[in-house]
């Protein structure tokens, strides 16, 4: 599976300035329209409850983490955001206007990106091939035009002069750059198509420190370049639930067990979000052996 650009279609330091690195987005008004609504979502898997009636509100400019231990649906929330996956029960609200459906089904009024815990690239494609995946196949701009914008977002990803090399070439946190490149390209004659809505699965996973805070930076460094645009990141990494979100939401047993400012996560009393940044085992969160 690759990552998911825009609502229609399912492909797969440097450079990064340092005014884009870890603050939020400006305060320009931008976080007061809702982008995205969840109301009574369920979903079920082999009898086992996912997620149950879980209400979630995401406005534009805004940058949410999804938390919790692993197997409480936080990738499932993101498949069903992307409209990968249909929902048992509830509903679903891009921009005020109720999704019907999956991704296919209808376009939504404003373009998804996903990146996926696996970057998914094409290993018998170049970098730049696998970038501009989306442009090749679904647009009519000449392949030198598509090679130049694709060069461009590389640059923007920190990776410029790659697009010749393959993916066994390059490094894990690497091949993470070119997944967010291949999520964020866009066509230039259909700016509709920017994805106003990014959605990260386990960005940093297995990524070294180092590396985790370049993917860190990157992701707030795209937020702020694309104006007001939202994301919605799934993690375990203390720093990057820290770097990477303005908000947090707790999830356990399909529900949301917490939700607030990312700096009121020392000082809540809530046991679940106690016991997961603690790493007790004793508390609420048992894990099955």
């Amino acid at each position: 599976m690759a990552d998911l650009h825009n609502s229609s279609t399912i492909p797969g330091q440097s450079g990064i300035p340092s005014s884009a690195r870890t603050a939020p987005p400006d305060a320009d008004g931008c976080g007061d329209e809702v982008l995205l609504e969840l109301k009574g979502i369920s979903k079920q898997f082999d009898g086992n409850q996912v997620l149950d009636n879980v209400d979630l509100t995401l406005n534009r400019g805004e940058a949410v983490a999804i938390i919790g231990p692993s197997g409480t649906g936080k990738s499932t929330i993101l498949r069903i955001i992307a409209g990968l996956l249909s929902p048992d029960e509830g509903e679903i609200y891009v921009q005020g206007n109720r999704r019907e459906g999956l991704i296919e089904d209808s376009p939504d009024p404003v373009g998804i990106g996903m990146v996926f815990q696996q970057a998914a690239l094409f290993d018998s494609l170049s970098v730049e091939e696998n970038v501009g995946f989306l442009l090749y196949q679904h647009s009519r701009l000449p392949a030198r035009q598509i090679r130049q914008i694709v060069e461009d977002v590389l640059d923007m990803v920190g990776l410029p002069g790659t697009g010749s090399r393959y993916p066994a070439e390059l490094s894990g946190g690497m091949r993470k750059r070119v997944s967010f490149a291949r999520a964020i390209v866009s066509n230039p004659e259909n700016p509709q198509d920017r994805p106003a809505l990014l959605l990260y699965d386990e960005p940093t996973a297995g990524l070294d420190p180092i590396a985790s805070t370049v993917i860190e930076d990157l992701i707030r460094a795209i937020q702020r370049n694309n104006g007001c645009s939202s994301y919605l990141i799934v993690t375990h990494q203390d720093s990057t639930i820290r770097r990477t979100a303005d908000r947090v939401i707790f999830l356990h047993r399909g529900k949301i067990q917490w939700q607030g400012p990312v700096t009121a996560v020392d000082e809540t009393d809530n046991p679940f979000v106690r016991q997961f940044f603690s790493g007790r085992v004793e508390g609420p969160i048992q894990m099955v052996h």
